[in-house]
């Protein structure tokens, strides 16, 4: 791995927190991702699973944790399965945990070669009543593949029928909700190498350049500075591009007169950034593009404000989109007819601002907590709207990542210029 290991001090408090909520004599198990194949012999980069990983730090693949706090043996009450390697392995993959190196990175003391664990894992379930198994429950996942997690599933209600068997995702997402500070200041470094990235791309911004060669000049400037890479694919869109939401081509020459949208964020250590900003290709923003900007960057401001504890993600939504209106009303793109006749299951701001505002945001860019349950101090945030205005070949959102705080919010992306005057100094220097 590029990055530095998280203090173990977060997985054992997430653990503590997880066995807070299990019912009496019940046991978890969470799996690690597959590493997943692509043709002939290849295979894709692994990735861990995140709830494995917010509750271990173990990144690796084959990794098994198992937690039963009521087991009478309390050396068993948290054991970590790890793939053990051997020369073979050693030469073709590389380097792979020790039993202490993986006690020191999680601080689950007990740590078993996974050849051990149908044969304790059986000793446990002699004991265990509840058994909570782990799925991909956010709700936007689509799933074509048959996960590590799921042929557990199947494998463990096939060997143990009669045991109860319970849901570990709600448990995980209540977790995963609220950062710790240990999190927060893992984001703030992904948003941090992020501003290098946009830094170094404002001062290569020109006429004729490539969306690609913009992307590349990120991708340099992330894996530089620890990250693995991008957070997501990312959005680089010039001219009328940036009116499709997901574009992700970045094949098309940046024109003279364009205003570029570029939706990046980096990744370190499995915590993602989430940032988008715009450019006028040439160094100075058009009357017209400087109107949308400033009214979608007023937008961002006044839904910030609106970032508190207490607030629900649909009724924010509602709100944002009242702000919206009135700004798409001062810049000529609706009327007050509009707003009269408009269906309130589809308010006339939604033709030029199509998508919410903000999302949850962690391990998962969209991460996985509950949007219907009330905000709270700790959770973090995006902050994203958008005017996409076809006919004009124009396209703004801009995006912070913020922490919910006791009275307000913490901007992650302070130091990234957005003010208009900042952006065409910083190209124009």
């Amino acid at each position: 791995m590029k990055y530095t290991p998280l203090n173990s001090q977060l997985y054992i408090q997430n653990r503590k927190q997880f066995a807070g909520q299990m019912k009496s004599n019940a046991l978890a198990v969470f799996n690690s991702n597959d590493i997943m194949p692509t043709n002939a012999d290849g295979t894709m980069v692994f990735r861990q699973n995140n709830d494995i990983l917010s509750l271990s730090g173990i990144d690796q693949e084959e990794s098994i944790l198992v937690l039963f706090p009521d087991f009478y043996d309390k050396s068993f009450s948290e054991i970590l399965f790890l793939k053990e390697t051997n020369e073979n392995i050693a030469i073709w993959e590389g380097h792979k945990y020790t039993k202490e190196e993986a006690k020191s990175t999680s601080g689950v003391q007990t740590i078993m070669w996974l050849s051990q664990f149908e044969s304790v894992f059986n000793t446990l379930m002699a004991e265990a009543e509840y058994i909570y198994l782990n799925t991909n429950e956010h709700i936007r996942a689509v799933v074509e593949v048959q996960t590590r997690d799921r042929r557990f599933i199947d494998w463990c209600r096939d060997k143990y029928p009669l045991h109860k068997y319970e849901r570990a995702a709600p448990i995980m997402h209540d977790i995963r909700a609220v950062k710790s500070q240990i999190e927060i200041e893992a984001l703030q470094v992904a948003c941090d190498i992020t501003e290098k990235g946009f830094r170094r791309v404002a001062a290569f911004v020109k006429p004729g350049v490539m969306e690609y060669e913009i992307e590349a000049e990120y991708l340099h400037e992330f894996v530089r500075n620890r990250s693995r890479g991008f957070a997501y694919t990312p959005i680089v869109a010039s001219g009328a591009n940036a009116c499709v939401l997901h574009y992700i081509d970045n094949n098309q020459e940046c024109k003279d007169g364009d205003l570029l949208l570029m939706d990046v964020g980096a990744e370190y250590g499995n915590y993602n950034a989430d940032m988008t900003r715009c450019l006028p290709v040439n160094g100075r923003f058009t009357e017209r593009q400087k109107a949308v900007y400033n009214a979608v960057l007023r937008v961002k401001d006044e839904a910030t404000k609106m970032l508190r504890p207490g607030n629900i993600i649909p009724e924010y939504h509602k709100e944002v989109g009242k702000i919206m209106e009135k700004e798409l009303i001062g810049l000529g793109l609706i009327d007050s007819t509009d707003v009269k006749n408009q269906n309130p299951a589809s308010p006339a701001y939604k033709k030029y601002f199509m998508h919410g505002t903000s999302h949850h945001l962690g391990l998962d860019v969209h991460d996985v907590p509950n949007i219907y349950k009330p905000m709270k101090e700790g959770m973090v945030f995006t902050v994203e709207p958008g005017i996409y205005i076809p006919e004009e070949n124009l396209g703004v959102r801009l995006e912070n990542n913020v922490v919910i705080t006791k009275d307000g919010t913490f901007d992650l992306m302070r130091n990234i210029p957005i003010e208009t005057d900042e952006i065409e100094e910083i190209m124009n220097s």
